[in-house]
């Protein structure tokens, strides 16, 4: 009966909040202050409810039972939503600003404590200790209260990221030296600076490092569970408890900062790990968690306050109002001060002084602050008058935060003007709506011919769609610059490439690792966007085709020791994610003349289509580099690519069928499953052919015909095969040796010191001159396409050359082909110069030592190889 009856009071406790937040719209209140109101009535009747009829009766009687403790508070409501907060925040946005958040998370929390701590014990009979207890609880902004008041009035998305991050953040900070100090009280120890200082930073990084695992283990997981969206969403509430609880209990580190990081690594990393349907439940699922436990944290903490104000003094009453001035004086010390200084440093970013007014005001305090007083109370070692004096304190401020900042937050952001659009946003939302309705006008008008609607019908919504336009100031697009079209034009086209890519995901038509990285691309080159323009978007598309830090990795580890695996899967991944861009850029070039045209105008329009078509000239050179190069590899990615977009295509008609009742859910069931049987092949990695077998391509160079088997054979086994990229400048020095190469596919240019290229291909050779003659003339080699290349080492290339007197003498034909040439321009140059002295040819010096370049891949892409010609 006991169980029923809480249960009941709990289902009457959700019936309730469930029409608070209508009823807080039509009294123009934050939700969070009008949860407190009403949790403030049920803590005043729930001992007083003898008149109220018998269901009433039973249901303040069953909230009158509920023992709600400190703990109820941080492990049961806390985790879910920080959780629910973080997993919402974009990581990008909040990494732009993680300067100041942290500063107001950390450098602020400090500040305040030390501010109320010492001016509350100057002016009271209360310790230094007690003081600084009751400044660290306060210090924590409540981001119950923050976000739900931002999320209501429409606040800019920066302003909300800063704000909701210091108030995810500075919990673990105020948690830290609240516990430090709850320490000291309860064992009547000595405050000492070192000690809160290291148990904060071991709390903080500790919790971070302690998120960031769990975070990628459980990410790790959602491709276990893939297809399964309840169990993929369930493993996301477990997460966030399991956090929280390990970094307390068994870590002891910040469970708040490893709850918030494991949320924001789900965040990020969820929509490309899991499945493409569980993701779009998430958001919902979470935001439904988060308002369960939004509402009743509020309604239950402030079912408390009568509680906690019973034995308030006229004294303590002075005192909280000196409370709440050193807490704005101490905030805006922050904001105002320390803010801008930040602002000036590299690890700062500028916050603009009307944000910065709102960030001062908006230091709203909750459900957290009144927990830790609570969990103050509950501790009976404590003197009873530190318990009383902290419990009274922290419910005043945390009613006068809530009563005074969080009901003038509204209108302080409208005066500011911070909840209108800006200028650019405003027009072209005007002309969205000048382009809309002229188009809903002409359709309008067919669906009234359609359905034989009368004429004065028609008229009277014709007047409705006049006097919109009539409203609507249509000149306002004219007066911005044509560079500001185009940055609003580019904007808008790179929110529609992430949407692309994302869709692929969910369509299945790539992999979760290969959409990971192609939304982190669209997010970079959203950014590039925003904050350059035009130029922005060259630069980072030039940026996108360069090889990545792990394609330049693996490329090293190859040419140093062979490494091939590693190096074959990062070439893979490098073809799948052009052939993407290049069908995305299509589509966004199909999309700006749709949509983009209307509203910014032919010119913008064209100079943005002009943009993305020199970017699918890009794409297409860096695939055609490949093609030419694995013709086979090549021909079956784009197979595997056509096929995975045809399976999409037929489970989207199945759906359809289903949709119009043309098949039952069996069947429709029973299809999904025959498609992916069908398509099984397409999911399977393709094989690239690096391994430039020497035994094989030996026998097709020039250089090396008319060799007998035996002597091919022992060729191979010194030859050690390399592959070149694009742009990629080739070593002509390898530790202390030197080495020369064989083209053995491919083609590499060799710039010479008279400033002319010479190309290289098919069976040529470059590098011997050092080995052979060390002729000192400076000469540096790129590959111009995926070439393959030979190499062979200073110590081998004399223990070949000893071996086989024929080879001996076709290399050094052409050695002296090189040297003569040398001689020729060497003779130009001392006609030019005085008849400088040649080189000493017989020496054996280091010359292609200084023609050693990167190994890595260049940060331009290379073009296509060029048909090989003869060098000299």
């Amino acid at each position: 009966m006991q169980i029923g009856h809480l249960v009941f009071g709990l289902a009457g406790l959700l019936a309730l909040v469930s029409f608070m937040p209508p009823v807080a719209g039509r009294l123009h209140l934050p939700y969070s202050v009008l949860l407190a109101i009403v949790g403030f009535v049920l803590g005043l009747i729930i001992h007083v409810h003898g008149w109220a009829p018998l269901v009433m009766s039973d249901f303040l009687d069953s909230l009158q039972n509920f023992e709600v403790s400190s703990e109820t508070f941080l492990f049961v409501f806390l985790p879910i939503l920080l959780f629910e907060t973080a997993l919402s925040m974009n990581v990008r946005r909040l990494l732009d600003d993680i300067g100041p958040i942290l500063m107001m998370a950390i450098v602020a929390v400090v500040v305040c404590t030390l501010a109320v701590g010492f001016s509350i014990s100057a002016v009271s009979g209360y310790g230094l200790v007690v003081c600084l207890m009751l400044g660290a609880i306060v210090a924590t902004t409540d981001p119950i209260a923050v976000v739900g008041v931002f999320r209501e009035v429409g606040a800019p998305k920066r302003l909300t990221t800063l704000v909701e991050g210091e108030s995810l953040f500075n919990d673990a900070a105020s948690i830290a030296l609240y516990s430090v100090l709850l320490t000291v009280m309860y064992g009547g120890g000595t405050l000492s600076t070192g000690k809160v200082f290291y148990s904060f930073v071991f709390s903080f990084i500790g919790g971070g490092l302690a998120g960031f695992l769990m975070g990628r283990l459980a990410s790790g997981l959602f491709i276990w569970l893939r297809g399964w969206p309840t169990a993929e969403i369930t493993l996301t509430v477990a997460l966030a408890y399991l956090t929280f609880y390990i970094s307390e209990h068994y870590l002891g580190v910040s469970g708040v900062v490893a709850t918030v990081i494991a949320g924001l690594v789900v965040g990020s990393t969820g929509r490309t790990r899991m499945s493409p349907a569980t993701f779009e439940q998430l958001s919902s699922s979470w935001s439904q968690f988060g308002f369960w436990a939004n509402s009743l944290i509020f309604v239950f903490a402030a079912m408390l306050i009568p509680r906690m104000m019973a034995d308030i003094t006229w004294t303590q009453v002075l005192l909280v109002l000196l409370v709440f001035a050193v807490t704005l004086l101490a905030r805006a010390l922050m904001v105002f001060g320390v803010l801008p200084l930040l602002g000036l440093t590299r690890f700062g970013t500028k916050v603009s002084p009307a944000y910065r007014i709102v960030m001062w005001w908006g230091g709203l305090r909750g459900a957290v602050s009144l927990a830790l007083a609570l969990a103050v109370t509950e501790q009976h070692n404590v003197p009873y008058e530190a318990r009383q004096f902290i419990a009274v304190a922290t419910t005043g401020f945390v009613l006068m935060t809530l009563f005074i900042n969080g009901v003038s937050l509204r209108k302080l952001i409208g005066r500011l003007g911070l909840n209108q659009l800006s200028p650019f946003e405003r027009t072209l939302r005007n002309q969205a709506v000048v382009v809309a309705l002229e188009d809903l006008r002409e359709k309008t008008q067919e669906i009234a011919e359609y359905e034989h609607i009368g004429q004065d019908a028609r008229d009277r919504v014709q007047s409705v769609f006049d006097a919109t336009l009539a409203s609507v100031d249509g000149g306002e697009l004219a007066q911005l610059s044509l560079d500001q079209k185009v940055s609003m034009g580019l904007a808008v086209v790179a929110a529609r490439e992430e949407e692309l890519f994302f869709d692929t995901l969910k369509a299945q038509v790539v992999d979760w690792r290969t959409a990971e990285s192609l939304l982190a691309r669209a997010e970079r080159l959203s950014d590039a966007v925003r904050a350059g323009g035009l130029q922005g978007f060259e630069a980072a598309i030039a940026a996108d085709l360069r090889y990545s830090s792990n394609f330049r990795l693996a490329l090293r580890l190859h040419y140093l020791f062979g490494f091939q695996e590693w190096l074959r899967r990062e070439l893979a991944k490098r073809f799948t994610n052009l052939m993407c861009k290049r069908s995305v850029a299509q589509q966004l070039i199909r999309f700006a003349e749709k949509e983009i045209q209307p509203l910014l105008g032919p010119e913008a329009t064209g100079i943005i289509i002009e943009a993305h078509k020199h970017r699918l000239v890009l794409l297409e050179s860096a695939l055609q580099a490949m093609s030419l190069q694995y013709p086979v590899f090549a021909q079956w990615l784009q197979e595997a690519y056509l096929g995975r977009m045809a399976r999409a295509l037929e489970r989207l008609r199945y759906r359809d069928m289903l949709s119009q009742f043309l098949i039952t859910g069996e069947m429709y069931s029973d299809l999904v499953k025959q498609i992916d049987l069908r398509w099984e092949h397409v999911q399977k990695h393709p094989a690239l052919d690096i391994a430039m077998s020497a035994s094989d391509l030996v026998g097709r160079i020039p250089l090396f015909g008319g060799l007998s088997p035996e002597a091919l054979k022992s060729i191979g086994k010194l030859l050690k095969p390399r592959l070149a990229v694009p742009g990629q400048h080739i070593r002509m020095q390898i530790g202390r040796s030197r080495a020369m190469y064989i083209v053995a596919s491919g083609a590499v240019t060799l710039d010479l010191p008279d400033g002319t290229t010479v190309e290289l291909g098919t069976g040529e050779i470059f590098g011997e001159m050092a080995l052979l003659a060390g002729a000192e003339f400076e000469a540096k080699a790129t590959s111009l396409g995926y070439s393959r290349l030979l190499m062979l080492l200073e110590g081998d290339f004399d223990t070949l050359l000893d071996r086989d007197p024929v080879l001996r003498e076709k290399v050094e034909t052409v050695a002296r082909q090189r040297l003569r040439a040398l001689e020729v321009w060497q003779e130009f140059e001392s006609g030019q110069r005085q008849h400088e002295p040649l080189p000493d040819l017989s020496r054996r010096a280091s010359t292609d030592a200084d023609a050693q370049g990167d190994t890595d891949a260049s940060d331009k892409p290379g073009p296509d190889a060029p048909a090989p010609r003869d060098a000299l």
